[in-house]
């Protein structure tokens, strides 16, 4: 039990957490005084989604999956791009913001590049 739990606030909670902030900062206003320069909250959603597809991939590699390389990859990618995509949706209903394909692209570059990266640096270099 205690294993499993620490296996829990290890991997699954950060997972959690992140998505949660996520959706508290998409549930308000936009915040005022960042930066401003041109698609800097495409920017934003690449780097914020890219941390989500790094956590997911460090995540589901622990899982009975592992071993599957491109089946962990792909389903980290699915879930972190599915999340982008949510989040635009639920953004639609927030009145104060606003819903936008390209914020959900950039999400789902972000998501496809944390992953790739997490995998390059965290995993790939293990088995070599």
């Amino acid at each position: 039990m205690k294993r499993s739990l620490q296996y829990f606030f290890y991997y699954w909670f950060p997972v959690g957490l992140y998505g949660l902030l996520i959706f508290l900062l998409s549930s308000g206003p936009i915040p005022e005084g960042g930066p401003e320069f041109f698609q800097a909250d495409k920017v934003a959603h690449f780097f914020i989604f890219a941390g989500l597809g790094a956590l997911c991939l460090r995540t589901l590699n622990t899982t009975a999956l592992g071993n599957k390389v491109l089946a962990v990859l792909l389903l980290s990618m699915v879930l972190s791009s599915g999340y982008g995509i949510s989040d635009e949706i639920h953004q639609y209903f927030i009145p104060s913001r606003n819903s936008d394909i390209l914020d959900a692209l950039a999400d789902i570059c972000g998501s496809i590049a944390g992953v790739l990266v997490y995998w390059r640096i965290f995993i790939f270099r293990r088995g070599n």
